[in-house]
């Protein structure tokens, strides 16, 4: 590298990308430590949450819409399903299907566990201006989906 090329660090874009990367582990960090009270992590919150806003889901869309692989669900589900947190149903029009609920019990854990989390965005972000707060969820926005292009484009060359 010569004199005359500006270093990465330098760049704004990439000192965005290494903010927003650092803010995600610290966010993932101090949320594992909250939730540590209810004997959950931030997957297993991911996996209440989206269950609580869509009860029923299949395993295969709760995958999807966690950019997790199945492989990923069929290591987590059993866990919670062996802890009373949620239950898995056959599908009544497609048998290959799993149907994926709330038990009473992961209701109780799904509500805490928002609480917490939606306590910790408060404290986190309440200094922030509403405007800048829409304004950076659509920075990021943008950001995943780049990222789902270039992760669709490699599973499209390499199949």
């Amino acid at each position: 590298m010569n004199k005359n090329q500006s270093l990465p660090w330098d760049h704004p874009r990439f000192r965005s990308w290494v903010a927003v990367a650092r803010a995600c582990q610290l966010m993932q960090t101090v949320l594992t430590r909250e939730l540590a009270e209810l004997d959950i992590k931030p997957p297993h919150l991911d996996i209440l949450v989206n269950l609580y806003r869509f009860e029923g889901i299949s395993q295969q869309e709760l995958a999807r819409k966690l950019l997790v692989g199945r492989s990923n669900m069929s290591m987590t589900l059993p866990q919670m399903e062996k802890r009373g947190l949620i239950e898995r149903r056959g599908d009544s029009r497609d048998k290959r299907v799993l149907r994926l609920f709330l038990t009473a019990e992961g209701r109780r854990i799904a509500a805490q566990a928002m609480a917490i989390q939606t306590s910790l965005i408060e404290r986190t972000l309440s200094s922030t201006p509403i405007e800048q707060c829409t304004a950076l969820a659509e920075s990021m926005e943008k950001i995943i989906l780049a990222l789902q292009a270039e992760a669709a484009d490699e599973a499209a060359e390499s199949a």
